[in-house]
């Protein structure tokens, strides 16, 4: 099954020339569980030659502020020491990825990278395909199952892919070592940017720096290694009775480093085997179905950030409703500051701004009360993007995509029709007071500082 994690971007095959293997780690920002980092040591060992890790620190990265960039050079921080050990020259350069691995790769024998889920990803390795005059292979390694395998195209919904998934996925959980690395060699390249002092790197980088670094959530693979950890023997018991519950704090923690490739679904699955299948069900339906199902949705469907990405239905509903009457609108500003009158939504939105994350039924929530307050459906669609690209550190990433456009119908079933939303799926906050005890969460939010 190795094998099919493996792409061919270009058709150069000539291998006869190059100083050494090359590595363009991007999406998978990490050591263990990473099928690139192993098949790119393969290669390494195969033509004897010394294997140069790259990472290129993309200024310009759309809707990436300084968040996001202290998580991710936090996960960084630990991949430099972690290859140092193993004896792998590690590189950061700044810039335009396509423009810096082309300019590393002239000395190369070919070039590996991961696989990237959203345009600009797409087009980088796009790009590079076009360009190089040595073999240019991605490896896919942040999903269970490679997309293009478990579906040839977009997928209506979860219960859809679900069954594809049934399928498929045990043939794809096997542990996954890296093969050892005992190829030497000098390598006349050194960093741009040192990790040394994050806060220093951070000023030298011309980012966004309007947002702070989350206090709540540092980077990295060791504290992913933590949250899991404390959520098998702390929490997992009481997912499936309390995730939705925004008082109570049950939830893994692991989107981020998710997000950032910090750390593999697959070494998740895999630390899950030893707890029963009726405690862990809920949370595998999140970490397999519902990822999977995003990462499905991004690569099939060009729209995927925008209102033109919902099924016909959705759209013909809320344009048939556009004109109904709303008790409260919002600008942006409001939103942002959550300045509304729900003091629901604002605690959820201050989590948000705050923390870098939100509970999922709160997120929920919080996009539903926003086309609710908007007089525009694909204005309400651009806030909630702008809103959890710009402040959620598993922003910018499949995952929230699809949960937005879930939020408009989505994935989802025609319900009820009702003003405003049509026959989209409805919440509101007597919904939030039934199910659960919301003076808690608004404590719990009140504390944040």
């Amino acid at each position: 099954m190795y094998q099919k994690r493996i792409q061919f971007l270009n058709d150069v095959c000539d291998v006869s020339k190059g100083e050494y293997v090359l590595y363009w780690m991007s999406h998978s920002q990490r050591v263990h569980y990473n099928h690139a980092l192993g098949y790119a040591i393969e290669r390494s060992k195969e033509f004897n030659k010394p294997l140069l890790v790259l990472f290129v620190v993309d200024d310009k990265f759309p809707n990436a502020n300084s968040r996001h960039f202290y998580f991710m050079l936090e996960g960084l921080k630990e991949v430099v020491i972690e290859l140092s050990r193993m004896g792998v020259k590690f590189i950061i350069l700044r810039g335009n990825p396509i423009e810096r691995v082309n300019e590393v790769a002239n000395r190369a024998v070919m070039v590996i990278t991961d696989k990237g889920y959203t345009r600009i990803e797409a087009l980088w390795r796009s790009r590079l395909g076009e360009m190089l005059d040595k073999p240019l292979v991605q490896v896919e390694t942040d999903v269970l199952i490679p997309v293009e395998e478990l579906s040839k195209k977009e997928e209506y919904s979860a219960a859809t892919i679900r069954r594809k998934i049934k399928t498929l996925l045990e043939d794809y959980l096997r542990e996954m070592n890296l093969p050892r690395y005992d190829v030497r060699g000098d390598l006349d390249f050194e960093s741009e940017l040192s990790l040394d002092n994050i806060d220093l790197a951070i000023k030298q980088l011309d980012i966004d720096k309007s947002v702070c670094k989350s206090k709540y959530y540092k980077g990295g693979y060791s504290k992913a290694k933590e949250n899991l950890k404390f959520f098998i023997e702390n929490k997992i018991q009481f997912y499936n009775q309390l995730k939705n519950d925004p008082s109570k704090d049950v939830l893994s923690n692991l989107s981020p480093y998710l997000h950032f490739g910090q750390i593999s679904s697959l070494e998740i699955v895999l630390e899950l085997r030893g707890v029963a299948e009726d405690l862990k069900s809920g949370f595998l339906e999140e970490l397999i179905t519902r990822r999977e199902l995003s990462y499905n949705f991004t690569t099939y469907n060009e729209n995927y950030d925008t209102f033109e990405c919902l099924p016909k239905w959705a759209i013909d509903t809320l344009e048939a409703h556009m004109d109904d009457d709303r008790e409260y609108t919002y600008s942006l500003w409001d939103l942002e500051n959550y300045m509304t009158h729900d003091r629901y939504w604002n605690a959820a939105q201050k989590e948000l701004v705050i923390t870098g994350k939100m509970n999922g039924y709160m997120r929920m929530y919080w996009g539903k009360k926003v086309i609710q307050w908007s007089d525009d459906y694909k204005k309400a669609y651009e806030y909630l993007i702008y809103l959890n690209d710009k402040y959620s550190l598993d922003g910018r990433d499949p995952n929230g995509y699809a949960g937005i456009a879930w939020v408009f119908g989505k994935h989802d079933r025609p319900w009820v029709e009702r003003e405003i939303f049509g026959k989209v799926r409805y919440m509101n906050d007597k919904g939030l007071e039934r199910k659960f005890y919301m003076e808690d969460y608004l404590k719990k939010i009140d504390q944040l500082k």
